[in-house]
């Protein structure tokens, strides 16, 4: 009962008022990134939800578009701005998305949305992760978020699908409170976020 109703009962309930309260610092946000991104303050980017359904995704836009002489984009680690490296450390970044739980794309609790490019590369195991809505925060985000490897992610997403219960999603947003504090597992080592994923590896 709770993973097919009171579960989205919850979310539409929990982001709707986590939005009112935090729209102060929504407001504050918005304003800053505007003037360190020149006037670009959202980032949208199409994501696969529950059962791949394609949804549009609503972040903070917290780097810059600076390109080369080539008209590439530089690395993220350079297009990082400031104000964009302390709105991702404190996940403040996240707050749009409760517009997508909301409109009921995302759960506050499950595997996060990736890029769509992704999905030709999970294995039948790790596609099991698009059995559920995809959450703002989820299992992996409290066991190393960016710091561990794709395939203890993907591991930890498909054990969520199949041990999702109330309680062990309270203790999911305990743990991610704790984390912003601690500011634990924002990137992996060399890199803004986490490296691109290019499928399994074979051994």
């Amino acid at each position: 009962m709770y993973r097919n109703l009171l579960k989205r009962f919850l979310d539409f309930l929990i982001a709707i008022s986590a939005f009112i309260i935090a729209l102060p610092i929504f407001i504050l946000v918005t304003i800053s990134l505007a003037v360190a991104n020149q006037g670009k303050v959202f980032f949208f980017q199409a994501r696969p939800g529950k059962n791949t359904k394609t949804f549009r995704i609503i972040k903070f836009k917290t780097m810059n578009d600076i390109k080369d002489a080539s008209g590439k984009l530089l690395p993220d680690e350079v297009r990082l701005t400031a104000v964009g490296k302390f709105v991702r450390k404190t996940s403040l970044d996240e707050i749009p998305q409760l517009l997508n739980v909301i409109k009921g794309d995302m759960s506050l609790i499950g595997p996060r949305p990736l890029l769509v490019e992704y999905l030709p590369l999970y294995n039948e195991v790790q596609k099991r992760r698009h059995e559920v809505r995809p959450g703002i925060t989820g299992w992996a985000q409290v066991n190393g978020r960016n710091a561990i490897s794709w395939e203890q992610k993907f591991e930890y997403d498909v054990w969520y699908v199949d041990h999702i219960s109330f309680l062990l999603d309270v203790k999911i947003i305990l743990l991610t409170i704790k984390k912003v504090f601690k500011s634990e597992g924002i990137s992996q080592q060399g890199h803004a976020t986490m490296p691109f994923f290019e499928g399994v590896k074979q051994v």
